[in-house]
């Protein structure tokens, strides 16, 4: 039943596509996911689809938007359990998706 509901969640965040909006790394000109929007989406969609409290959601800063990039997010749940997302980046606007959601070992 787990797998079940792992599969089902997993499908959610993928219709669900996190559309996130780039930001331009200053002076530099290459285009950066922005970390924080990414997190609050990743947390937002978990609580909804879960119905659990997310204690915490660390992305990386600075993943530079390269379609078919992927990258991975730290998402800690309130009971102390952690899990692992990762993120594809689906174009050049930024948009991602959840690819996979793993608990941690």
């Amino acid at each position: 039943m787990r797998l079940q509901g792992r599969a089902a969640l997993l499908a959610l965040l993928v219709l669900v596509s996190c559309s996130l909006a780039a930001a331009a790394l200053a002076g530099c000109g290459e285009t950066v996911i922005d970390d924080v929007k990414t997190e609050d989406a990743i947390e937002q969609n978990l609580e909804d689809s879960l119905g659990k409290k997310v204690a915490a959601v660390d992305c990386p800063s600075g993943v530079e938007v390269e379609k078919g990039a992927s990258f991975d997010c730290t998402v800690k749940l309130s009971g102390g359990k952690s899990e692992t997302a990762t993120l594809k980046i689906l174009n050049e606007d930024a948009d991602v998706e959840v690819a996979d959601l793993q608990p941690d070992k």
